[in-house]
């Protein structure tokens, strides 16, 4: 087979329905670009309440548990 053949094989499987296959990849991929985008604000979102969480623990901690926090 040549390399002509060969670059011509995919539109002979596909026919006509490889620009609609283009089009889905396409919106494929910027949907799972946007669900990352999503994912990433959600966790930069979180971080201050997890920090001030730990503090509100680390407080009680040493309020009513006795002691000094220990932090693995």
């Amino acid at each position: 087979m040549t390399h002509a053949a060969a670059a011509d094989l995919p539109n002979a499987v596909y026919g006509s329905f490889q620009p609609v296959l283009d089009w889905q990849t396409a919106v494929i991929e910027s949907l799972m670009q946007a669900q990352q985008m999503q994912l990433q604000m959600l966790t930069a979102w979180q971080r201050p309440f997890a920090a001030v969480n730990q503090e509100l623990w680390d407080q009680w901690v040493c309020r009513f548990g006795g002691g000094v926090p220990i932090d693995g």
